[in-house]
Protein backbone atom coordinates (compact mmCIF):
# COMPACT_ATOMS: atom_id res chain seq x y z
CA UNK A 1 0.00 0.00 0.00
CA UNK A 2 1.01 3.57 -0.85
CA UNK A 3 -0.69 6.96 -0.87
CA UNK A 4 -0.45 10.80 0.00
CA UNK A 5 -2.25 11.46 2.74
CA UNK A 6 -2.11 15.46 3.39
CA UNK A 7 -0.77 16.65 7.08
CA UNK A 8 -2.87 19.63 8.09
CA UNK A 9 -0.50 21.41 10.69
CA UNK A 10 2.66 21.37 8.39
CA UNK A 11 0.87 21.99 5.16
CA UNK A 12 3.10 19.33 3.58
CA UNK A 13 2.20 15.42 2.15
CA UNK A 14 3.42 12.39 3.73
CA UNK A 15 4.25 9.24 1.96
CA UNK A 16 2.69 5.77 3.32
CA UNK A 17 4.41 3.10 2.51
CA UNK A 18 3.78 -0.10 4.28
CA UNK A 19 4.95 -2.51 1.52
CA UNK A 20 8.62 -1.03 2.58
CA UNK A 21 8.50 -2.64 5.39
CA UNK A 22 9.19 -5.77 3.49
CA UNK A 23 12.50 -4.59 1.91
CA UNK A 24 16.05 -6.29 2.34
CA UNK A 25 17.65 -5.34 5.46
CA UNK A 26 21.78 -5.51 5.76
CA UNK A 27 21.53 -9.13 4.33
CA UNK A 28 25.48 -10.75 3.98
CA UNK A 29 27.98 -9.28 2.01
CA UNK A 30 27.95 -12.65 -0.46
CA UNK A 31 24.13 -12.46 -1.04
CA UNK A 32 23.84 -8.59 -1.59
CA UNK A 33 20.92 -7.84 -4.54
CA UNK A 34 23.44 -5.06 -5.83
CA UNK A 35 25.90 -7.32 -6.88
CA UNK A 36 26.30 -8.25 -10.38
CA UNK A 37 24.59 -11.78 -10.80
CA UNK A 38 27.88 -14.34 -10.83
CA UNK A 39 27.50 -17.80 -13.32
CA UNK A 40 25.78 -20.41 -11.01
CA UNK A 41 25.24 -17.67 -8.62
CA UNK A 42 22.08 -16.73 -6.98
CA UNK A 43 20.36 -14.17 -9.01
CA UNK A 44 20.67 -10.70 -8.13
CA UNK A 45 19.18 -7.17 -9.20
CA UNK A 46 21.69 -6.99 -12.06
CA UNK A 47 21.42 -9.98 -14.35
CA UNK A 48 25.04 -9.52 -15.96
CA UNK A 49 28.23 -10.95 -14.65
CA UNK A 50 29.97 -7.15 -14.46
CA UNK A 51 28.93 -3.32 -14.94
CA UNK A 52 30.22 -0.13 -14.90
CA UNK A 53 26.76 1.88 -13.63
CA UNK A 54 23.25 0.67 -13.58
CA UNK A 55 19.63 2.21 -12.60
CA UNK A 56 16.79 0.01 -12.00
CA UNK A 57 13.75 0.87 -10.53
CA UNK A 58 13.38 0.56 -7.00
CA UNK A 59 11.64 -3.08 -6.33
CA UNK A 60 10.61 -0.93 -2.75
CA UNK A 61 9.10 2.17 -4.14
CA UNK A 62 7.58 5.06 -1.74
CA UNK A 63 5.84 6.24 -5.28
CA UNK A 64 5.02 4.56 -8.87
CA UNK A 65 4.12 5.53 -12.02
CA UNK A 66 0.77 3.89 -11.76
CA UNK A 67 0.04 3.62 -8.16
CA UNK A 68 -2.95 1.44 -6.63
CA UNK A 69 -5.67 3.65 -5.15
CA UNK A 70 -5.25 5.03 -1.94
CA UNK A 71 -6.78 1.97 1.02
CA UNK A 72 -8.35 4.82 3.19
CA UNK A 73 -10.95 7.54 2.42
CA UNK A 74 -9.89 10.70 3.21
CA UNK A 75 -10.91 12.95 6.32
CA UNK A 76 -12.42 16.53 6.78
CA UNK A 77 -8.50 17.84 7.75
CA UNK A 78 -6.88 15.61 5.23
CA UNK A 79 -6.69 14.54 1.75
CA UNK A 80 -5.50 11.35 0.21
CA UNK A 81 -3.78 11.43 -3.06
CA UNK A 82 -2.54 8.16 -4.94
CA UNK A 83 1.46 8.12 -4.45
CA UNK A 84 1.95 8.91 -8.01
CA UNK A 85 5.71 9.56 -8.88
CA UNK A 86 9.08 6.66 -9.99
CA UNK A 87 11.81 5.53 -7.32
CA UNK A 88 14.89 4.61 -8.93
CA UNK A 89 18.22 2.88 -7.73
CA UNK A 90 21.87 3.76 -9.01
CA UNK A 91 24.65 1.84 -8.79
CA UNK A 92 27.80 3.28 -8.62
CA UNK A 93 30.12 -0.05 -9.10
CA UNK A 94 30.17 -3.78 -9.21
CA UNK A 95 32.70 -3.01 -6.83
CA UNK A 96 30.75 -4.46 -3.32
CA UNK A 97 33.39 -2.65 -1.02
CA UNK A 98 34.12 0.49 -2.67
CA UNK A 99 32.58 3.85 -2.10
CA UNK A 100 31.96 6.94 -4.41
CA UNK A 101 34.96 8.75 -2.40
CA UNK A 102 37.00 6.10 -3.51
CA UNK A 103 36.16 5.67 -7.33
CA UNK A 104 38.13 7.15 -9.85
CA UNK A 105 37.30 10.65 -11.21
CA UNK A 106 36.72 9.82 -14.59
CA UNK A 107 34.03 7.08 -12.95
CA UNK A 108 32.61 9.65 -11.47
CA UNK A 109 32.16 11.99 -14.45
CA UNK A 110 30.44 9.11 -16.15
CA UNK A 111 27.77 9.05 -13.04
CA UNK A 112 27.12 13.30 -13.62
CA UNK A 113 25.65 12.17 -16.97
CA UNK A 114 23.79 9.35 -15.30
CA UNK A 115 22.49 12.10 -13.10
CA UNK A 116 21.90 14.70 -16.08
CA UNK A 117 20.31 12.11 -18.34
CA UNK A 118 17.48 10.39 -15.28
CA UNK A 119 17.38 14.19 -14.38
CA UNK A 120 16.07 15.21 -18.51
CA UNK A 121 14.02 12.47 -18.88
CA UNK A 122 11.67 12.77 -15.58
CA UNK A 123 11.43 16.77 -15.24
CA UNK A 124 9.65 16.38 -18.84
CA UNK A 125 7.47 13.66 -17.45
CA UNK A 126 3.57 14.77 -16.75
CA UNK A 127 2.60 14.91 -13.57
CA UNK A 128 6.31 14.74 -11.64
CA UNK A 129 7.69 18.56 -10.43
CA UNK A 130 10.68 17.28 -8.50
CA UNK A 131 13.62 15.43 -9.49
CA UNK A 132 15.36 14.25 -6.55
CA UNK A 133 18.97 13.02 -6.72
CA UNK A 134 20.46 11.64 -3.42
CA UNK A 135 22.44 9.16 -1.80
CA UNK A 136 22.53 7.51 1.71
CA UNK A 137 25.85 5.97 3.35
CA UNK A 138 26.51 4.21 6.29
CA UNK A 139 24.52 2.71 9.00
CA UNK A 140 24.20 5.48 11.06
CA UNK A 141 21.95 7.19 8.17
CA UNK A 142 19.67 4.06 8.12
CA UNK A 143 21.10 2.28 5.11
CA UNK A 144 19.79 -0.82 4.30
CA UNK A 145 22.08 -2.57 1.41
CA UNK A 146 26.07 -1.20 2.10
CA UNK A 147 26.45 -1.64 -1.59
CA UNK A 148 27.78 1.97 -3.40
CA UNK A 149 24.51 3.32 -4.37
CA UNK A 150 21.97 6.52 -4.95
CA UNK A 151 18.82 6.75 -5.07
CA UNK A 152 16.24 9.39 -7.33
CA UNK A 153 13.08 9.95 -6.71
CA UNK A 154 10.69 11.85 -9.08
CA UNK A 155 7.86 13.37 -7.14
CA UNK A 156 4.12 14.47 -8.21
CA UNK A 157 4.70 17.69 -5.65
CA UNK A 158 7.93 19.99 -4.49
CA UNK A 159 8.97 18.83 -1.40
CA UNK A 160 8.09 21.28 1.64
CA UNK A 161 11.47 22.24 2.30
CA UNK A 162 12.47 22.66 -1.06
CA UNK A 163 9.36 24.59 -1.91
CA UNK A 164 10.60 26.60 1.12
CA UNK A 165 13.44 27.11 -0.92
CA UNK A 166 12.05 27.82 -3.84
CA UNK A 167 10.56 30.46 -2.62
CA UNK A 168 13.34 32.43 -0.74
CA UNK A 169 15.35 32.24 -4.07
CA UNK A 170 12.44 33.81 -5.75
CA UNK A 171 11.74 36.22 -3.58
CA UNK A 172 15.44 37.84 -3.75
CA UNK A 173 15.77 37.65 -7.14
CA UNK A 174 12.44 39.63 -7.27
CA UNK A 175 13.97 42.00 -4.86
CA UNK A 176 17.65 42.17 -5.91
CA UNK A 177 17.55 41.14 -9.22
CA UNK A 178 20.02 38.48 -8.28
CA UNK A 179 20.72 34.85 -7.46
CA UNK A 180 20.64 34.41 -3.65
CA UNK A 181 23.34 31.45 -4.37
CA UNK A 182 25.38 33.13 -6.18
CA UNK A 183 26.22 36.39 -4.19
CA UNK A 184 26.35 33.92 -0.92
CA UNK A 185 29.14 32.01 -3.28
CA UNK A 186 30.84 35.56 -4.46
CA UNK A 187 30.37 36.40 -0.40
CA UNK A 188 32.48 32.75 0.68
CA UNK A 189 34.88 32.95 -2.44
CA UNK A 190 35.83 36.54 -0.77
CA UNK A 191 36.16 35.72 3.00
CA UNK A 192 38.09 32.00 2.57
CA UNK A 193 37.11 31.34 5.94
CA UNK A 194 34.31 28.47 5.06
CA UNK A 195 35.83 27.14 2.15
CA UNK A 196 36.41 23.33 2.28
CA UNK A 197 37.79 22.87 -1.74
CA UNK A 198 37.66 24.33 -5.29
CA UNK A 199 37.92 23.09 -8.72
CA UNK A 200 37.02 24.09 -12.30
CA UNK A 201 33.50 26.20 -11.72
CA UNK A 202 32.91 24.77 -8.52
CA UNK A 203 33.18 25.49 -4.80
CA UNK A 204 32.95 23.88 -1.88
CA UNK A 205 32.29 25.49 1.97
CA UNK A 206 30.98 24.62 5.26
CA UNK A 207 27.36 27.49 5.18
CA UNK A 208 27.33 30.27 7.31
CA UNK A 209 24.19 28.83 8.70
CA UNK A 210 25.17 25.44 9.02
CA UNK A 211 22.56 23.08 10.59
CA UNK A 212 25.20 19.79 11.18
CA UNK A 213 28.50 20.60 12.31
CA UNK A 214 30.30 19.32 9.17
CA UNK A 215 27.73 19.92 6.43
CA UNK A 216 29.06 21.06 3.01
CA UNK A 217 27.53 22.90 -0.06
CA UNK A 218 29.00 22.27 -3.57
CA UNK A 219 28.09 25.09 -6.01
CA UNK A 220 28.84 26.28 -9.34
CA UNK A 221 30.59 29.66 -9.30
CA UNK A 222 28.09 30.08 -12.55
CA UNK A 223 24.31 30.65 -13.00
CA UNK A 224 22.88 26.55 -13.46
CA UNK A 225 19.48 25.84 -12.47
CA UNK A 226 20.17 21.85 -13.23
CA UNK A 227 22.97 19.31 -14.53
CA UNK A 228 21.51 20.08 -17.89
CA UNK A 229 23.26 23.23 -18.81
CA UNK A 230 27.09 22.79 -17.70
CA UNK A 231 29.78 22.78 -19.99
CA UNK A 232 31.83 19.44 -20.11
CA UNK A 233 34.63 21.32 -18.22
CA UNK A 234 31.93 21.55 -15.64
CA UNK A 235 31.31 18.15 -15.18
CA UNK A 236 34.70 17.56 -14.82
CA UNK A 237 35.11 19.91 -12.30
CA UNK A 238 32.31 19.09 -10.53
CA UNK A 239 33.88 15.10 -10.64
CA UNK A 240 37.18 16.43 -8.84
CA UNK A 241 35.20 18.58 -6.65
CA UNK A 242 33.43 15.53 -5.12
CA UNK A 243 36.46 13.47 -5.12
CA UNK A 244 38.09 16.06 -3.35
CA UNK A 245 35.44 17.10 -0.45
CA UNK A 246 34.39 12.91 -0.33
CA UNK A 247 38.20 12.18 0.39
CA UNK A 248 38.37 15.36 3.04
CA UNK A 249 35.03 13.42 4.78
CA UNK A 250 36.70 9.72 5.12
CA UNK A 251 40.79 12.05 6.40
CA UNK A 252 38.74 13.96 8.84
CA UNK A 253 38.24 11.26 11.70
CA UNK A 254 40.16 8.18 9.83
CA UNK A 255 37.11 6.35 8.82
CA UNK A 256 34.45 6.25 5.95
CA UNK A 257 32.30 9.12 6.76
CA UNK A 258 28.45 8.52 6.46
CA UNK A 259 26.58 10.78 4.95
CA UNK A 260 23.08 12.21 3.17
CA UNK A 261 23.80 13.63 -0.39
CA UNK A 262 21.24 15.63 -1.61
CA UNK A 263 20.79 17.18 -5.29
CA UNK A 264 18.93 20.51 -5.23
CA UNK A 265 17.94 21.05 -8.75
CA UNK A 266 15.03 23.71 -9.80
CA UNK A 267 11.66 22.47 -9.59
CA UNK A 268 9.82 21.42 -12.77
CA UNK A 269 6.79 22.14 -12.10
CA UNK A 270 6.41 24.57 -15.33
CA UNK A 271 7.62 27.50 -13.65
CA UNK A 272 10.57 29.52 -14.07
CA UNK A 273 12.78 29.40 -10.98
CA UNK A 274 15.12 32.48 -12.41
CA UNK A 275 16.39 32.33 -8.93
CA UNK A 276 17.01 29.28 -8.49
CA UNK A 277 21.08 27.69 -7.90
CA UNK A 278 21.67 24.05 -8.62
CA UNK A 279 23.82 22.81 -5.49
CA UNK A 280 24.54 19.61 -3.73
CA UNK A 281 24.41 19.28 0.08
CA UNK A 282 25.95 17.09 2.36
CA UNK A 283 24.87 16.49 6.10
CA UNK A 284 26.75 13.70 8.03
CA UNK A 285 25.55 12.77 11.20
CA UNK A 286 29.32 12.90 13.39
CA UNK A 287 30.18 15.97 15.48
CA UNK A 288 33.35 14.27 16.55
CA UNK A 289 34.88 11.07 15.88
CA UNK A 290 32.84 9.30 18.76
CA UNK A 291 29.71 11.07 18.97
CA UNK A 292 26.64 11.23 16.50
CA UNK A 293 24.38 14.61 15.91
CA UNK A 294 21.51 13.39 17.13
CA UNK A 295 18.13 14.90 15.95
CA UNK A 296 16.77 15.58 19.07
CA UNK A 297 13.41 17.22 20.89
CA UNK A 298 14.34 20.79 19.49
CA UNK A 299 15.42 19.44 15.85
CA UNK A 300 12.63 17.03 15.68
CA UNK A 301 9.94 18.32 17.28
CA UNK A 302 10.50 22.28 16.79
CA UNK A 303 12.46 22.28 13.56
CA UNK A 304 15.07 24.19 15.49
CA UNK A 305 18.68 22.84 14.65
CA UNK A 306 21.11 22.92 17.72
CA UNK A 307 24.80 23.16 15.72
CA UNK A 308 27.71 22.39 18.72
CA UNK A 309 30.35 24.22 16.16
CA UNK A 310 31.54 27.10 14.90
CA UNK A 311 31.34 26.16 10.38
CA UNK A 312 34.60 28.91 10.21
CA UNK A 313 36.82 25.80 12.34
CA UNK A 314 34.75 23.20 10.83
CA UNK A 315 36.11 24.60 7.41
CA UNK A 316 39.27 24.62 8.29
CA UNK A 317 39.68 20.87 9.67
CA UNK A 318 38.03 19.58 6.47
CA UNK A 319 40.62 21.61 4.58
CA UNK A 320 43.56 20.55 6.64
CA UNK A 321 42.06 16.97 6.12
Amino acid sequence: MSELRWHPFLQEWVITATHRQDRTFHPPDDYCPLCPTQPGGFPTEVPESTYEIVVFENRFPSLQYEPPLPAVAPVFYSSVERATGICEVILYTPDHHQTLAALPVQTIERLIYVWRDRYAEFSEMPGIKYVFIFENKGKEIGVTLSHPHGQLYAYPFIPSKLEREAEACHRYHDEQQRVLLLDIVEDELERGTRIVARSEGWVAFVPFFARYPYEIYIAPTRFHGDLLTLRASEVQGFAQILKQVLTQYDRLFGFSMPYVMAQHPRPCDGKLHAGWQFHVEFYPPYRTKDKLKYLAGSEAGAGAFINDTLPEETARRLREA
